[in-house]
């Protein structure tokens, strides 16, 4: 059979890769076309568009990009109608993929949305687009399945396909450094996530950046996301003490006693490894205010959500700043009942995502979903 598959960002790359994986398990004929990066591409699918070409954030980016978006999505549509694929599947990024899922609905074309775009927090209204155009949500948060259930959209709760990812790790090995790789004597690590998009990293890692001389007795080190180039880093770097690694981020956390992590899928990577943490978030000016008008949740943390309590702290927009961040960071590293208390509910965590097997259960839907 033939399999369509779009993932906008890393994280998408990363699920839809696993998925990739366990549909050739299941159909020796497979064949796969998708929007995506190297490892989906890795999995044997012919890759159409890079990822890197495609992901935007916050309104203001989007609307200035507009003209490369549109132009996406034009040539995906017109690839779609070349290829005439037995499903498409589409992996989060929403404001892409919902547009292509009305037209792959209308051309006939069966449509499976795995990793639901988070309406529950906004948008709602795009429940009832999901309804018309989409044939099955595979959802990996406990509490879609009844969110959709009750708009009458076809769901079912797979698990989270991190658990699958972070279930493969073994005990890491040396770090190996792209920046400064003389490490004159053995410190504990603080691991800097600062996201996998430019926007995010120039935002973010400035402010990151300025706790180091807060904490000298710690080697900080920086997730560099694939997709970018080092030289961001090393430009933002200048002469901070400060390391960088590139395609080991989980490997640094399973190094890391905390961590400053850019809101995103990362905060969940970096709660199920069992690493404290302290959220970061600053978009641009005009995006926030937008935001804040139209997103009705409590937190904007995955780990806070699914938990419906503060486990670990967020830092968001002014309240992101050289002074609250070392503070936050220092209860991290200094108070042990904030330590054993954030520990315990982490492990809660992993008991309500559920177990192992997302990316199996998601592949079997789908077979059957065809057949």
């Amino acid at each position: 059979m033939k399999y369509y598959i779009i993932a906008g960002e890393a994280s998408g790359d990363l699920h839809a890769s696993n998925l990739i994986a366990e549909l050739k398990k299941k159909d020796k004929d497979a064949e796969f076309r998708a929007w995506g990066g190297d490892l989906m591409r890795s999995q044997g699918a012919t890759l159409v568009k890079h990822y890197r070409h495609m992901a935007f954030m916050g309104f203001v980016e989007v609307v200035a990009n507009l003209r490369h978006v549109l132009g996406n999505i034009k040539e995906c549509k017109a690839d779609l109608l070349r290829y005439q694929p037995d499903v498409v599947i589409l992996v989060d990024y929403p404001g892409f993929n919902l547009r292509i899922a009305k037209f792959a609905h209308r051309k006939g074309m069966k449509v499976c949305y795995y990793i639901s775009p988070q309406v529950w927090a906004w948008k709602r209204h795009r429940v009832k687009e999901i309804r018309k155009c989409v044939d099955k949500m595979l959802v990996i948060l406990p509490f879609e399945e009844p969110f959709y259930k009750e708009y009458g959209v076809s769901a079912t709760f797979v698990g989270h396909p991190l658990l699958d990812e972070l279930s493969k790790l073994k005990t890491p090995s040396r770090l190996h450094f792209l920046h400064r790789n003389d490490l004159s004597e053995k410190k504990e690590i603080i691991a800097l996530l600062p996201g996998s998009r430019k926007q995010e990293v120039e935002r973010m890692l400035g402010t990151m950046l300025k706790v180091i001389p807060h904490f000298p007795q710690y080697q900080f080190v920086i997730a560099g996301a694939p997709s970018l180039d080092k030289s961001l880093y090393l430009k933002m770097i200048g002469n901070a003490d400060v390391r960088l690694v590139e395609k080991q981020t989980y490997e640094l956390l399973q190094n890391a006693s905390a961590a400053l992590v850019t809101s995103g899928t990362a905060t969940l990577e970096t709660a199920l490894l069992s690493v404290p943490e302290v959220v970061c978030y600053k978009a641009n000016y005009l995006s926030y205010l937008i935001a804040k008008r139209l997103v009705h949740v409590k937190y904007i943390c995955l780990v806070n959500l699914v938990m419906d309590k503060e486990v670990v702290k967020e830092l968001i927009q002014n309240d992101l700043n050289e002074e609250n961040l070392a503070k936050e960071l220092e209860l991290l590293l200094n108070d042990p009942k904030k330590q054993r208390r954030i520990l315990d509910d982490l492990d809660m965590l992993k008991h309500k995502l559920g177990n192992s097997g997302a990316s199996e259960k998601a592949a079997e839907v789908i077979i059957n979903m065809i057949k």
